[in-house]
């Protein structure tokens, strides 16, 4: 899994000048300047020069991130080239079907990351075809909506519908070493539900979740970092494994549970990715 913090990835219009100023110095561990779908047909062309603009100026506190508008339209290859002579350093690519699409997509742009969001049937057909291509690809996405739309589901406070994708989705990512990210919430005033949620997704396994508001990048924060009592379990863990009495063996007792040094492994990533995410405060 890329060493990256992606806890928030806020997603904002690249046709809105305001909105990419603000988001220089925004908390999220990644912004994505949105060419696809909060982007007009008339202003694809004004909104692709201005995240061009963008990557070339940089100044972003946030690791930025532009989502491309898909290959097969009007726009997607031009986003692409423009993207990657600008110097890019990260591409998300919507509605990925196939390793193909990955393939052509690192092929034009090989010196940027790629994410890819999965948010078709087709897509979750192919998932670890996808998670396997290699290259420059670094992260799965779930796109809620648009599958949401392609499979009929219906509304569901726990995502039920969603919980078998949910699953899989982290799955191909941890098999090929992906960051995975959930997908967005659409309410926006809705402050317990996007908490619920970002828990779920993090107790699914996702490294963070997909924003629509900047309002919602504090919620995302907290709930993919660790707490306060994992950290400190974590360095019980490490401190019990030091000890001169843990040497040599492969479990002992700490906290009155049995502990394997792959609770060791574990409590060192916990520890690696609160160090990281209390570097960024």
């Amino acid at each position: 899994m890329s060493g990256e913090l992606a806890r928030s990835v806020l997603y904002l219009p690249a046709s809105n000048a305001r909105a990419i100023e603000k988001a220089r110095n925004l908390d999220c561990d990644v912004a994505v300047l949105d060419l696809e779908d909060a982007v007009a047909p008339e202003a694809k062309i004004e909104a692709r020069v201005a995240a061009v603009a963008a990557v070339k100026a940089g100044g972003f506190r946030p690791r930025l991130g532009v989502r491309i508008n898909a290959l097969d339209t009007d726009w997607g290859e031009d986003d692409l080239d423009a993207l990657a002579q600008a110097g890019a350093g990260l591409i998300v690519a919507p509605k990925v079907e196939t390793v193909e699409t990955v393939y052509a997509l690192s092929a034009r742009a090989p010196d940027a990351a790629l994410w890819a969001m999965i948010e078709t049937p087709r897509g979750l057909i192919a998932l670890n075809e996808i998670a396997a291509a290699g290259g420059g690809l670094q992260g799965l996405m779930l796109g809620v909506n648009d599958l949401a739309k392609a499979l009929g589901t219906g509304a569901s406070p726990d995502r039920e519908p969603f919980k078998p994708w949910l699953a899989a989705l982290v799955v191909a990512a941890r098999a090929h070493g992906l960051l995975a990210i959930d997908g967005v919430f659409n309410r926006i005033e809705d402050v317990d539900g996007l908490a619920a949620e970002a828990a779920q997704g993090r107790l699914y396994g996702f490294d963070g979740k997909s924003l629509i508001h900047p309002s919602q990048i504090a919620a995302a924060n907290a709930a993919f970092a660790p707490s306060e009592a994992e950290v400190q379990a974590a360095q019980a863990v490490v401190a019990a494994f030091a000890a001169p009495e843990a040497e040599g063996r492969g479990a002992i007792r700490v906290g009155g549970a049995m502990v394997e040094r792959l609770h060791l492994g574990q409590a060192e990533a916990l520890l690696a990715r609160h160090a990281e995410a209390t570097n960024r405060r």
